[in-house]
């Protein structure tokens, strides 16, 4: 039971849950609690959340990983691309059709998938080894690099600092290089060595220090091989990068419990325009973008998986709709606190989860869920 709800990251949605009902009986009680953790979740636990989505875009850069020619990659980066660049359009245009500048920085959130819950309602609708199925994490997984450059470039936590970015993070390079030259193989020496000069780098620089994590990766010590995201066989890989998520895998269930009950609680009645432009531009922009671009790779030369047909594409793009907890994430970062548009916007996120059923009704009706499909 325990391994169930770690695995489908339920402690996640249990978080998000109880900051809902909170904050709708007690906003003044939530709001002070949320205060007093944010940084600690946001800026310091959600560090370790990044880092494995950094792992999982190295390890998918290797031989017999789906990024390890452009061949293999071409198809589901084009849809990532325009799985990211149809929901931004899309919000752009409302946010200019409604007069507010100020909602315009929120043009990254519908961006986001979320691979954890994409993933496992991809396997509802999809029977073991349909095609669709790793094309989906494939596409989530250029979506998380490209969210990860987003994150970096257009959202500062404060204005930029090149050169302490530059001396700090140009300090953390170094040592991960060096560390990486020892053959050193503990994990914590990479996490307590380069990855706090990295944070600190970050934090004084101006650029979010939850991505502090994200360039020390890759210089971890790491099998040769990809095996596959998700897959069983990397509980028998002990290389550093196995060991760091061996044993970063359920504290990080942890942190996202704590991340949906520090940044989930919006009162209901925080509905607006903002909500519905983030929730259409997922719910409609995904599809869109995915498989149009889809099928302009295909038309420039570059074939989809066998048995992976458009009807099964419509359903992966809506799918990927879910944007949740990077969704989430991006909201916090693109509007600050004090921002009216805030809580409309986590409720546009939170509401993402409703291209799941959506998916699923669309999976069976189009028989995209089938091996004919």
């Amino acid at each position: 039971m325990i391994h169930f709800i770690l695995d489908n990251s339920l402690l996640l949605i249990g978080g998000s849950i109880v900051a809902l009902v909170w904050a709708n009986l007690n906003y003044e009680a939530y709001e002070a609690f949320s205060h007093l953790l944010h940084f600690a979740v946001n800026d310091v636990g959600m560090v370790f959340f990044f880092a494995l989505a950094a792992k999982e875009v190295v390890e998918a850069m290797l031989p017999g990983g789906p990024l390890a020619t452009p061949r293999q990659a071409a198809v589901p980066l084009f849809a990532a691309v325009g799985g990211m660049l149809a929901p931004a359009g899309l919000f752009l245009l409302s946010a200019y059709a409604i007069g507010d500048a100020e909602v315009v920085r929120g043009w990254a959130i519908p961006c986001a998938t979320d691979i954890a819950f994409s993933y496992l309602v991809a396997r509802v609708i999809f029977p073991q080894g349909h095609p669709a199925i790793p094309f989906l994490l494939l596409l989530a997984i250029a979506d998380d690099a490209m969210g990860l450059i987003i994150l970096a470039v257009f959202y500062p936590s404060a204005p930029l600092a090149l050169g302490q970015l530059g001396l700090w993070l140009g300090a953390a390079l170094v040592l991960a290089w060096l560390l990486r030259r020892w053959r050193v193989g503990s994990f914590w020496a990479y996490v307590m060595g380069p990855g706090v000069l990295s944070w600190i780098g970050l934090y004084v620089g101006g650029v979010h220090p939850a991505l502090a994590l994200v360039t020390v990766v890759p210089f971890m010590p790491h099998a040769k091989t990809d095996l596959g995201l998700f897959s069983e066989k990397e509980d028998r890989r002990h290389d550093t990068m196995n060991e760091f998520e061996h044993w970063w895998k359920t504290p990080v269930q942890v942190v996202l419990l704590l991340f949906g009950l520090v940044n989930a609680g919006v009162p209901l009645t925080s509905v607006g325009e903002v909500t519905w432009m983030v929730l259409g531009s997922l719910i409609i922009g995904k599809p869109l973008g995915i498989v149009g671009m889809a099928m302009v790779a295909n038309a420039i030369g570059f074939p989809r998986a066998v048995g992976l047909e458009k009807r099964s594409m419509i359903v992966i793009g809506v799918t990927a709709g879910i944007g949740f907890t990077v969704a989430l994430f991006f909201t916090t970062a693109a509007f600050p606190i004090t921002s009216p548009h805030l809580d409309e916007a986590k409720m546009g996120a939170l509401l993402s989860f409703l291209a799941a059923p959506l998916a699923i009704v669309l999976g069976r009706a189009l028989r995209g869920g089938t091996a004919r499909g």
